[in-house]
């Protein structure tokens, strides 16, 4: 499936429009790849940011997941015109990540 934040495909025709597809994901942002962030690790800004990077990645990753397998439920072979939002959930550790974008048929010139 191809998955681009442009409103068109270089030598690809759209020759459908399916409608607007989302993926959404949320987890902690202390978490990643299974494994929590110590105490102390979160007084080391280096560990920090590594580890709220990778839950970060990890959590993008779910939601893109989310939207390849709406847009299939279309029939779609691709995605155009794709958004990327993080937000923080107030008052708590969780970063929720939506996707949105076109489903759409396309076929090669």
């Amino acid at each position: 499936m191809i998955l681009t934040t442009t409103n068109n495909i270089e030598n690809f025709k759209i020759a459908d429009y399916l409608g607007i597809v989302t993926g959404t994901a949320y987890d902690s942002s202390y978490t990643a790849n299974g494994t929590k962030m110590s105490f102390k690790d979160m007084f080391s800004m280096t560990k920090y940011y590594e580890k709220y990077s990778l839950a970060l990645e990890s959590i993008k990753e779910k939601a893109f997941q989310n939207l390849k397998e709406n847009a299939t439920k279309l029939n779609a072979n691709a995605v155009v015109g794709i958004k990327v939002d993080v937000e923080p959930l107030a008052n708590s550790a969780t970063l929720l990540v939506s996707i949105t974008g076109t489903a759409v048929k396309v076929s090669e010139f």
